[in-house]
């Protein structure tokens, strides 16, 4: 029983690892900037915490979305060691009315989805949605 406690502790840290090497080579990390998306384009917001191995399930998808929907524009944002990502987060949460927030979490205009449930299972179809508006 030990054994197979350690494998999969084992296990967890190479997939977080794997995951943080991701996150940290995909080009939509940096803090969001008005200048670069179009004024009237869909802006996705994901904000996670490094450390949430719930984000960490939920980073493939929201990577593999970014690439297939560009005109998207998904902003990946850590917002537990990013100071100026909390801050956004915190607004964006205060002015949607969700508190407290959690991550992973998933803005789109007014719309939020939380949790490595809900945000597998809508992100895309609302995606394809606002994009189809």
């Amino acid at each position: 029983m030990d054994k197979t406690l350690k494998i999969i502790g084992v296990v967890g840290v190479i997939v977080a690892v794997i995951a943080g090497a991701c996150v940290l080579a995909h080009p939509s990390l940096q803090s969001p900037d008005a200048g670069t998306v179009p004024e009237n384009s869909l802006t996705v917001y994901f904000f996670y915490g490094e450390e949430c191995l719930h984000c960490h399930v939920v980073m493939p998808l929201v990577i593999n979305l970014s690439v297939k929907y560009p005109d998207a524009h998904i902003q990946i944002l850590e917002v537990w060691h990013n100071p100026a990502n909390n801050e956004l987060y915190m607004k964006v949460n205060e002015k949607l009315g969700i508190a407290p927030p959690g991550v992973p979490e998933v803005v789109i205009g007014d719309t939020v989805l939380v949790g490595d449930r809900e945000i597998p299972g809508k992100l895309e179809h609302l995606i394809i949605g606002q994009l189809k508006k």
